[in-house]
């Protein structure tokens, strides 16, 4: 009895080792079918993910024979790279604290550093203070700034910077890749936030405003307006993100965060992750002129303007076939565009290379050239078109 028992006993756990080795072939099978040599479904193309070394994912295509890496890895090593070059620009009226912005350590000299920041940061304040990453502080001097370009520049003694910013490119980055901010969002509780998106777009003109036309690179308006190009991205942004660094994937500077569409449509519809950011270049040419000279040279024109729209109300009378154009509403004696023969009732179609559609765009390409520059400018006069040529100079003060 107890013989039959053993081999009934040794019957089963055979039959038992047989039947998980059969369920082990059958699934190989299965893996070897679907993961291998593509699934059921009728497209035939077949693919194969397999994680590298350094964990990109590497997506293979047999239809194309190409190869796609994916960066999507851990930024903290990134993040580092920036972190303690990162600051926060504290903006005082006499004692007080009125606000606050980002910025970063952009150059250094054997003296001083060099921090950029936003124009619409530092444009009122009397006084700065900058604190870095370990909470540690200096006094800092606005050197200068531009508000076409929205950028600013403040020293600070070298010996208190923790770091220096790694300046990368915008014009080699694409649409699509990897971005994140540093800065100070809402609340200092919320110092040196990381925020990550992506590129969302390049070259937007953004229309912006200054009801202070004192330093009107036309000459005196009520109001200016001006465009501004800049990188979208969707890397959240809020009041005191302004001036900090954008980077990419590798830590790199790539443009300085400005400002982000906040307004609302009706009572449900908001405008959410659409944020700007003004691309390195622009702060590079900015910066130097400042650190050298203490001020930014445009070149300006000397004109009133205003939009085929508003010729009217302007006391100007234009013929009206003319959907488009800058028109002329004024012009200030001894200005270039009074030398070059500009007249009321003018209406300008083409700065150098450049359409114009209107006045406003007008002003975004006038900064394109430097003081000195001579452009070739056409225009409408009494149903004519016309060309003369304008030698740019500098407004003086």
């Amino acid at each position: 009895m107890n013989n039959n028992k053993n081999t009934n006993k040794l019957a089963v756990i055979v039959l038992a080792l047989i039947i998980i080795i059969l369920v082990a072939v059958v699934s190989f099978d299965v893996y070897d079918h679907y993961f291998k040599n593509g699934s059921s479904s009728t497209n035939q193309s077949s693919s194969t993910s397999t994680s590298g070394s350094n964990g990109d994912l590497q997506i293979n295509t047999s239809d194309t024979n190409s190869s796609v890496t994916v960066n999507d890895t851990d930024l903290s090593e990134s993040v580092s790279k920036i972190y303690d070059a990162t600051v926060i620009v504290e903006i005082y009226q006499g004692n007080e604290l009125q606000g606050w912005g980002s910025g970063f350590v952009y150059s250094t000299d054997d003296k001083y550093a060099y921090i950029v920041t936003n124009y619409h940061v530092t444009e009122s304040a009397q006084s700065v203070k900058i604190v870095y990453s370990d909470e540690s502080e200096t006094d800092g001097t606005v050197l200068g700034g531009d508000k076409y370009t929205d950028v600013s520049v403040v020293r600070v003694d070298k010996n208190t910077i923790k770091a220096v910013a790694t300046i990368g490119s915008s014009t080699n980055t694409k649409v699509g890749d990897t971005v994140f901010t540093v800065g100070t969002p809402i609340s200092l509780t919320y110092s040196f936030t990381v925020t990550r998106g992506i590129l969302s777009g390049k070259n937007r003109l953004v229309q912006t405003s200054d009801s202070n036309n004192s330093n009107s690179i036309f000459g005196n308006s009520s109001s200016e307006y001006w465009y501004i190009n800049l990188l979208q991205i969707d890397a959240s942004i809020n009041s005191g993100n302004s001036g900090g660094p954008l980077c990419n994937a590798a830590g790199e500077v790539i443009g300085i965060t400005n400002m982000k569409q906040s307004y609302s449509f009706g009572s449900s519809a908001t405008v959410e992750n659409i944020g700007f950011a003004i691309p390195i270049e622009d702060v590079a040419n900015i910066a130097k002129q400042v650190i050298q000279n203490g001020k930014v040279e445009r070149p300006y024109l000397g004109l009133q303007l205003t939009t085929v729209e508003g010729a009217q109300t302007n006391g100007v009378s234009i013929d009206s076939s003319i959907k488009e154009g800058a028109v002329v509403v004024s012009v200030e004696s001894g200005s270039p565009a009074d030398k070059a023969g500009f007249k009321k009732g003018d209406v300008i179609t083409k700065f150098g290379d450049y359409d114009i559609s209107d006045y406003i765009y007008l002003k975004y390409y006038l900064n394109r050239y430097y003081v000195g520059d001579t452009v070739t400018v056409t225009y409408i006069r009494n149903g004519k078109t016309e060309t003369t040529n304008i030698t740019l100079s500098e407004k003086k003060e």
